[in-house]
Formats: structure tokens, C-alpha cells, sequence
């Protein structure tokens, strides 16, 4: 039986991660996305088929007291987390599921899961990751400053991944995405099964 395969994916905040994901989901119905579990409040315009799945403190750390959690964090009192199990069905199915996650999540998912492919999504200059952390205008100069230390923090580790996509152009983001994925699929571990088949059909074939 043929694997699938965990994709990890990484970015600063400023990079446009979620856009090229979400594109990238719209063209690719067939990847799947790893729906994180949280125990804050669901915000305006989240809905419960997004890309979180809103438990309460007391149901996500009984996941997480059976093992159901392959990762998780605290932040601002809140629990996040990756639950296990559709990862490994995905994986199990034959399928690509990606999973969006920072950089300190990404080191401890690639222990377990270490045939996981990697990618980071990197803002194309240091400009242009000033201008989209300024972009909404909502923030303090301060507050913009603090944002750009964490992402270039981030970035740092970029070293680490398998591959980098320079998000300049979004389609080209997508596409670079995308091309990824599908070499990934035409690896020979992951195409062993059709090979077996083919050898299997030529021993009983009557020449």
C-alpha cells in the first residue's frame, strides 16, 4: 500500500502563508488541511468548519491526557494542538494533508513524523515584510517593530526546511506550492505499490 504524506508548512507573519494555502486548497480539494484544536473564544467570521476546531479547556486536555495530541502550546491562557488521528489516516489513506504550524511546532512534528516534507513560505524582501506587518494600520510603530524581531526570528530557521517559496507573485506561490506537492507524489517509495503491481501481472502473464 502506497503512503501518504505529512506536509508541513511555515511562515512569518507577513509572508502570506494563509493566502497561498488557501488558494492552494481551493485549486487541490484532494489535500487536506490538519484542523487545529483551540480552546479560545471562535472570533468574527470564524466559522466551525474553518480552520480550527473550538473545544473547551476540559475537552482538549483529556485529548491530550490520552495521547490524542501530536503536539500542542499555550498562548494568552489558551490551549492549541494538532490532533493525531487524521494525520494519520490522511497518511494511512495515501493522501497529502498539510499542516500550518510555527517553526517551534514544525522541529517537534518532524521528530515524529521525520519523512514529513517541509516548507517555508518567506516574504520576497525585508521591505515588503515591513510594508504587509504595517498593512492594516491598526498597530503601533512599537507594536509593528515587535512583530518584525518575531519574523525575523522565525526566518532564521528557514535553513531547516526542505524547500522555500519566495511568496512575491501569489500565483507563483501557488505554483511553486503545488509543484512541490506533486513531485512528492512521484517519489518511488510512494509509487511502490503500482511497480508491485506491474511485477505481480507479468508473473502471471502467459507469453
Amino acid at each position: 500500500m502506497n503512503k501518504g504524506r505529512l506536509i508541513i508548512v511555515s511562515g512569518p507573519s507577513g509572508s502570506g502563508k494563509d493566502t497561498v494555502l488557501e488558494k492552494l486548497f481551493s485549486k487541490h480539494p484532494e489535500v487536506r488541511l490538519s484542523i487545529s484544536s483551540v480552546t479560545r473564544a471562535m472570533r468574527e467570521g470564524e466559522t466551525k468548519d474553518g480552520k480550527y476546531h473550538f473545544v473547551s479547556r476540559e475537552e482538549f486536555l483529556s485529548a491530550l491526557d490520552r495521547g490524542e495530541m501530536l503536539e500542542h502550546n499555550v498562548y494568552l491562557g489558551n490551549y492549541y494542538g494538532t490532533p493525531k488521528k487524521p494525520v494519520d489516516d490522511a497518511i494511512r489513506e495515501d493522501a497529502e494533508i498539510i499542516l500550518e504550524i510555527d517553526v517551534n511546532g514544525a522541529k517537534n512534528i518532524k521528530k515524529l513524523y521525520p519523512d514529513a516534507v517541509s516548507v517555508f513560505i518567506m516574504p520576497p524582501s525585508l521591505q515588503v515584510l515591513k510594508e504587509r506587518l504595517s498593512g492594516r494600520g491598526t498597530e503601533s510603530h512599537e507594536q509593528i517593530e515587535g512583530r518584525l524581531k518575531i519574523a525575523l526570528s522565525e526566518i532564521e530557521h528557514a535553513p531547516k526546511y526542505d524547500y522555500i517559496v519566495i511568496n512575491d507573485k501569489l500565483d507563483k506561490a501557488v505554483e511553486d506550492l503545488t509543484a512541490i506537492i506533486m513531485s512528492d507524489r512521484s517519489k518511488t517509495e510512494r509509487q511502490i505499490n503500482i511497480i508491485n503491481e506491474v511485477l505481480n501481472d507479468a508473473e502471471s502473464c502467459h507469453w
